[in-house]
């Protein structure tokens, strides 16, 4: 069982809800965040990425920037731009892009269902990552920036949800993006017990993107249980800011890659190499694949369908995913890549960016591109479900969450 729960949320002002949430923190690098935050004040990327008020020979992890970023939070807090909300609930919040709804519960999940499997993740986390937003949330001592989470639609939910976005919504503004988001509260108890109850009978919640912001949240409460050998379980460390979301609501865009070299061969051998494991059919014009277990390729201005031989393809959860098939019969024997997490021969293009991007990649400092099919949500749930973990950049969810309009504080 799935413990979920209301929270009494840190919200910014109505007026100023659209200027002040933000793109996640690592949607950017320091340089693009910095660009960002110039004209826009009250901009929460300013304090999930505080190093943007120091000149660029302050490191970016030093500790006066997380002090920072406590300081623009609290003052944010202290002059009334944040309020908090007068009693425990949940929250709607709801995303559009090119008029296609996803519609989330905002709410506080377990850490210990985390810790116990019952919240279910599919991909590794790196140390350096994990310890930038430990610390992050410990200084703030607050949750910024929600975890993206899924879970089997459950009509009950819905139906509560159905009936709470038949009020006006508390917040509705279009990013700059085109994204369009509304918010709703659900405050009236008995809706509230619906939905503690709905989510009580679920057996498995997934992470669909943010494991290093959930894993980061984890460890700052199980340390603040062992300062506090006196912990109950109810303190607000015992949860992290979540948004869940059914599952059939949910659209993952392909992550596509591009390759620096062929890896020493020519032309004429590479396309062998390949012809060995894929079908290789010369295109007209570019290629997005329809289908599971083909690819686009461009290469010297020419694209390419590969569609993998029958002998190739498998069953199992991670090696039957298009990433894999691609990784473990091309990009690693042929052109010698074994780790994507580390070669710098490789990089990752999330699908939102089109096939016009891979052509420029490929035309400018890389030489080879892939175009892929997206991997399913029902992949993503296989995969955790055997508890074992997909190749790096294996899912692009759009659109994104944005940070700092709700704030769970510790």
């Amino acid at each position: 069982m799935a413990l979920v729960k209301p929270f009494s949320s840190y919200r910014p002002r109505k007026d100023i809800v659209s200027e002040v949430a933000a793109l996640p923190y690592d949607v950017y690098n320091r340089a693009e965040a910095k660009e960002v935050v110039k004209d826009k004040p009250l901009s929460f990327l300013r304090i999930d990425r505080a190093e943007t008020s120091f000149d660029d020979s302050v490191d970016t992890y030093a500790p006066c920037v997380y002090a920072k970023a406590k300081e623009l939070l609290d003052g944010m807090i202290d002059r009334g731009e944040y309020i908090q909300d007068t009693k425990d609930m949940y929250y709607i919040y709801e995303l559009t892009m090119d008029g296609r709804k996803q519609t989330g519960i905002v709410a506080c999940a377990s850490i210990d269902d985390y810790i116990d499997g019952t919240i279910k993740k599919h991909e590794n986390t790196r140390a350096d990552k994990e310890i930038d937003r430990i610390t992050h949330v410990d200084t703030c001592n607050a949750q910024t920036g929600p975890i993206f989470l899924a879970y089997r639609a459950q009509d009950n939910i819905d139906s509560i949800v159905n009936k709470v976005k038949e009020n006006q919504p508390e917040y509705s503004f279009t990013s700059e993006d085109g994204i369009h988001h509304s918010v709703w509260l659900i405050s009236d108890e008995s809706d509230v017990e619906a939905i503690r109850t709905g989510f009580d009978g679920l057996s498995d919640i997934y992470i669909a993107d943010g494991h290093h912001r959930a894993a980061s949240a984890v460890k700052v409460g199980i340390k603040r249980r062992e300062a506090n050998p006196d912990t109950v379980g109810d303190e607000e460390y015992n949860f992290f800011l979540s948004v869940l979301f059914p599952h059939n609501q949910l659209k993952i865009l392909p992550y596509n890659r591009v390759i620096k070299d062929l890896n020493g061969y020519t032309k004429e051998e590479y396309l062998n190499k390949v012809s060995e494991c894929f079908d290789v059919c010369v295109l007209d014009a570019p290629f997005s694949p329809d289908e599971k277990c083909s690819f686009g390729m461009y290469l010297d201005g020419q694209w390419y369908k590969l569609t993998a031989k029958d002998s190739i393809i498998s069953d199992d959860p991670v090696d039957g995913l298009d990433v894999s098939i691609l990784q473990d019969n091309l990009l690693n024997p042929i052109l010698g890549i074994e780790d994507p997490r580390t070669d710098k021969r490789i990089d990752f293009v999330g699908g939102i960016r089109g096939l016009a991007e891979l052509e420029k990649r490929a035309n400018s400092d890389m030489c080879l591109a892939f175009s892929m099919y997206p991997t399913s949500i029902e992949e993503l749930f296989d995969v955790a479900d055997a508890n074992l973990l997909m190749p790096p950049k294996s899912t692009w969810f759009e659109p994104k969450l944005r940070s700092g309009i709700f704030i769970h504080r510790l």
